[in-house]
């Protein structure tokens, strides 16, 4: 082979290995970053549905807890937002986040354990109210209702805390491989 051409050849190769370099980059760049904006997708999705379904039953439980709504109006209401925290439990379970996101994922998890443990109380507060209408159990069931309805608050609360941290997650981990990349 004449030398003339060996240069050109060795030059496209090299250049065609540069840009397969680049292009193997910048897929596991989106990559990421897709992995991202969807765990954010979902975890939005997630949290507005948690808001809603918990913001409804606090509405309700406070009308009992101030005496506007009757106790047992609110039997069936406490079993469906159970069961609701159950089904969004599972499926923040069942999330798949990028390595940053782990940690959120698991403080949703935790804070709906939290918010179903407060509905049971609230139950239990409610039940001992509807069964006991006077007497010393009177004070144990509003105790047990107002207890477990600041748990819920605090509860929605940490979870739209979680949800502004998946927010900001993803613009402060393309800012970290920025950073890596130009290091």
């Amino acid at each position: 082979m004449e030398p003339l051409l060996i240069l050109p050849m060795r030059a496209f190769v090299l250049l065609v290995v540069l840009f397969s370099l680049v292009l193997r980059r910048a897929g596991r760049f989106l990559a990421q970053t897709r992995d991202v904006e969807r765990f954010r997708r979902q975890v939005r999705d997630l949290v507005e549905r948690i808001e809603t379904s918990l913001g409804e039953i606090s509405g309700r439980v406070d009308a009992v807890r101030r005496g506007q709504m009757g106790a047992d109006a609110l039997g069936d209401d406490l079993k469906a937002s159970l069961d609701a925290v159950a089904l969004y439990a599972d499926e923040a379970r069942s999330l798949r986040p990028p390595s940053a996101g782990a940690a959120i994922r698991d403080e949703i998890i935790a804070e709906l354990g939290r918010a179903a443990r407060a509905l049971e109380m609230v139950e239990h507060g409610r039940s001992i109210q509807v069964s006991a209408r006077s007497g010393g159990r009177e004070l144990e069931a509003q105790t047990s209702i107002k207890r477990g309805y600041l748990n819920v608050l605090h509860a929605r609360e940490a979870i739209a805390h979680q949800a502004k941290l998946v927010a900001t997650m993803a613009a402060a981990d393309a800012a970290s491989r920025i950073q890596r990349r130009n290091a």
